[in-house]
């Protein structure tokens, strides 16, 4: 393994897991802003709506924890991997395990776009 490749892929995970925990506190805004939102009665629809919201908040802020850990983790194998005390097998999957995290933090982030395009519709819709 090269290097400079390590430390490239050592950047990334920097980079993800910060955005992951920006991610993680625009949740919980989110989450406060939901509440705020609903200061009336709900028909049932929209009752449906905040719970399915709420719920989709919730467990989006586990994937944000789930791959902020794996992220973690996989950066803590390639420091191993720079000071040669990884194995063989990490070493000729290294690439392509971080490719799958990649396309992993991908789908969070379009999934984390739909769900804030959804909470921003149900909050202008109830007022």
């Amino acid at each position: 393994m090269v290097q400079t490749e390590i430390s490239q892929f050592t950047r990334e995970c920097n980079d993800w897991r910060e955005t992951l925990r920006s991610h993680r506190d625009e949740l919980h805004q989110m989450q406060t802003t939901l509440q705020k939102a609903v200061n009336h009665p709900l028909s049932k629809e929209e009752q449906t709506e905040l719970e399915h919201l709420q719920n989709q908040l919730h467990i989006q802020l586990i994937n944000i924890h789930d791959l902020k850990h794996a992220v973690k983790l996989h950066d803590r194998k390639l420091s191993h991997e720079v000071s040669g005390k990884a194995d063989a097998q990490f070493s000729d999957n290294v690439s392509a395990y971080h490719e799958n995290l990649y396309d992993n933090y991908q789908s969070l982030e379009t999934t984390l776009s739909e769900l804030r395009s959804d909470l921003n519709h149900f909050i202008t819709s109830i007022h």
